[in-house]
């Protein structure tokens, strides 16, 4: 008879502490993070990969040349800037190098999100704050995470047919 009373009470006492406290506490709602703000700030260069899309296409060796430690692009930093509400606004490439893209500018990217399908981003630059003037197009191919590195593309094209891509890894100064 005892056995039965300490069964029911552990019973009653397990299910009081499953049910007991059923209130949520989700805090409180924030905005989801863009990769705008992933982007935000400065960026120096950690690689910067020319590679031949023609050798690359016909499997001609070599068809990659590392660019990083000529023409002073060891001194190669960006800077996207963001305004309130992580709006883009400005870009601007420092450091004595040769120019691959317009220097400064205006920036937004392809979308506010990373996407869910293969399609990948662009970081589509401008030299008019309208943003109606383009003057060069990135692929953004790694995402900024914990690491705080980002990959951008550079592909050069003739009749749409890509001849020549620059490869730029890139690491958080931040």
């Amino acid at each position: 008879m005892r056995r039965k009373i300490t069964y029911g009470l552990a019973a009653i006492l397990c299910s009081l502490a499953l049910t007991g406290c059923d209130e949520q506490d989700d805090g409180s709602s924030v905005d989801p993070i863009t990769v705008y703000e992933k982007i935000n700030g400065d960026w120096g260069l950690m690689n910067l990969k020319m590679v031949d899309e023609f050798a690359k296409a016909n499997n001609i060796q070599p068809n990659e040349q590392n660019l990083s430690t000529l023409f002073n692009y060891e001194n190669f930093q960006i800077n996207f800037s963001v305004g309130e509400n992580n709006e883009p606004t400005t870009y601007q490439v420092t450091g004595e190098v040769p120019p691959l893209f317009s220097p400064g500018g205006y920036w937004e990217l392809s979308s506010a999100f990373q996407p869910t399908n293969s399609g990948g981003m662009r970081i589509f630059l401008y030299s008019d704050a309208a943003r109606t003037q383009k003057t060069d197009e990135l692929r953004l191919t790694s995402v900024p995470g914990s690491n705080g590195e980002m990959e951008l593309q550079l592909v050069r094209t003739a009749d749409g047919t890509p001849f020549v891509s620059y490869v730029f890894r890139l690491n958080s100064l931040n």
